[in-house]
Parts: C-alpha cells; structure tokens; sequence
C-alpha cells in the first residue's frame, strides 16, 4: 500500500536530487528518508531511484509516481480538511499564492476580512507569476493561486483542469516621465510612444507589451527589464524610458517624477483566483476564494 508520507519524501528526493537533501527539506534524517523510500519500493514491488554519481535518479516507474504524487496529495488534503470541518474542528489552512501587484492590493483585503470572520484559519503567502504560480497549485505545493492572463492571448485553455474564480478586469495604463511631451495628454495611444526606450516588467507582462506594440506596427526597444513594479515606476521617474504597466501594479506604487496615461487602444488582463476541483469545496479555501471575490469588488468601485 503506497502511502502519502512516502510521497511527500519520493517528491522532495526529486527535487532536491538527494537523500539528504530531502532530509533536510522535510526536516528529518537522511537514514530516515531511505528507510521510507525502501518501503515505497518494497510497497510497488520495483525500483523508484537509482544513484547517479552524487545525485538520485527516478526510473521510469518513480517518474510515473512523482507525475501522480502532486493530485493525490492534494486529494489527500481536501479529504484531511473536510472531515476535519465536519468533525466540527473550526480551523483551517490555506497555502496561498499571489503575484505581487495582487499582494499588495487585493490579498491584504481578503485576508484581513477572512481573519476576521474564521480566526482559526492559517493562511501563508508565496509569491509567484503565472505560469510558475499555476504550476506550484498543479503540483500540490499551495491551495489557491491569485493569476491572470492577458484577453485575447493563446492558452484559453490552459486552466480548463482547474476551478476558475473570476476576480476583476485590469487595465493597462501608459507611464511617461512628468517632463514628457506627453505627460499632460491624459491618454496616449501605444504607436506615439513608438521610438521611445521603454522599460519592460515581468516576463508574462514583457511578451503582451510585445505583442501590443507589434501589433501597433513597431517592436519597442526594451531597455531595462524588471520584475519589481516600482523598479520600473522608478526608471520611468528618472526619464530613462517609458513603461506599461498594470492598473493594479500602479496602485500600489507611488509614481514619483512619472505621469499615468490612459492607454489606447485598452488592453486588459482578467484576475482570477484557482484551485484545484478537489480542493474547492474545502470551507476554508471557499472561504478564502469568497473573500478574494469581495476584496476584488470593492478594488473596482
């Protein structure tokens, strides 16, 4: 009988490479990490790992284990916090992850109301960009993650396996030192800012910033590339360069010496909250996805 412990110590030999280093990742010895991979061997009736050279390889029979590991531990996990609720346990934990621009601006929100309303509920803050965020919930290593995808770009179905709580439409803005030629014009539509440097953010947000642009009829000349928000609202105060940047982001930025444009045409990115289907009715991630809704609804008023 294959059980979750041996999973999660299969899983950390994976990633870490060694039986040590696991140990250390789980908090326990390296003895007792190959003990537990031995009866997960013995439970399978075949090799998991060979050693190669100072590291340790999957066979093939432990790459098929580890592939599955991610959605039986997360199963595991719903069936822990249901029983755990119905048993009339009020607590919870939700290993949340976030992009930084939702961080700072609809997490603190969701969060504090939900404190509020389940005291016992844990909740832990990663941070991550899609698509390593959406990877991690596939995986089993957190509960919900905070993501967005850009309207119109490819991979509309990329998160058809997952339950999708929609959030809030977030526009793009334009930003322009304050001496700019532009800076007083309110709106700027992408091509006038055509021969100007620019300053690009995180990757997903770098490729869309691409594709406007081409689109427009011009390939912008990135010439700082940063995934801190206020990074970029920085370059952009200091004139090296003009930037596009999330609503969101701008939020929670105070642009210094830098002026924000309406961009036309309006591109947006849709916000949205995923779990995994067998995590979803778990009371405190439902709570926890109620309150992301809410916190959205009151960033749009």
């Amino acid at each position: 009988m294959i059980e979750a412990r041996h999973l999660r110590v299969l899983r950390a030999v994976a990633l870490t490479g060694s039986f040590s280093a696991a140990g250390r990742e789980l908090g326990c010895t390296q003895p007792a990490v190959s003990q537990q991979m031995k009866a997960l061997e013995s439970s399978v009736g075949t090799p998991l790992l060979v050693r190669s050279g100072r590291e340790m390889r999957l066979t093939q029979a432990g790459e098929a284990l580890v592939r599955h590991a991610g959605g039986i531990l997360a199963g595991l996990t719903a069936a822990e916090e249901e029983v755990a609720a119905i048993a009339g346990l009020r607590a919870g934990r939700v290993r949340l992850v976030s992009f930084p621009s939702g961080s700072s601006t609809l997490v603190p929100t969701a969060l504090a109301a939900l404190r509020a309303a389940h005291p016992g509920t844990r909740v832990s803050l990663e941070e991550a960009e899609p698509p390593a965020s959406v990877e991690m919930l596939r995986e089993g290593d957190c509960d919900v993650a905070l993501a967005f995808r850009y309207e119109g770009a490819a991979g509309a179905t990329e998160w058809d396996d997952l339950v999708v709580r929609p959030l809030l439409s977030d526009g793009l803005v334009a930003l322009v030192p304050e001496r700019h030629r532009l800076a007083a014009a309110g709106s700027v539509a992408i091509e006038d800012l055509a021969r100007e440097p620019w300053i690009a953010g995180c990757p997903r947000c770098r490729g869309q910033l691409v594709e406007v642009c081409e689109s427009a009829g011009f390939t912008p000349r990135i010439d700082f590339a940063t995934d801190d928000y206020p990074a970029v609202v920085g370059l952009v105060g200091a004139g090296l360069g003009v930037a596009v940047l999330p609503q969101l982001a701008v939020e929670s930025v105070r642009p210094r010496h830098a002026r924000v444009l309406t961009l036309r045409p309006a591109v947006h990115r849709q916000i949205v909250a995923l779990t995994l289907p067998d995590l979803a009715q778990v009371p405190a991630i439902a709570a926890t996805l109620e309150q992301l809704g809410r916190a959205a609804s009151r960033q749009q008023k």
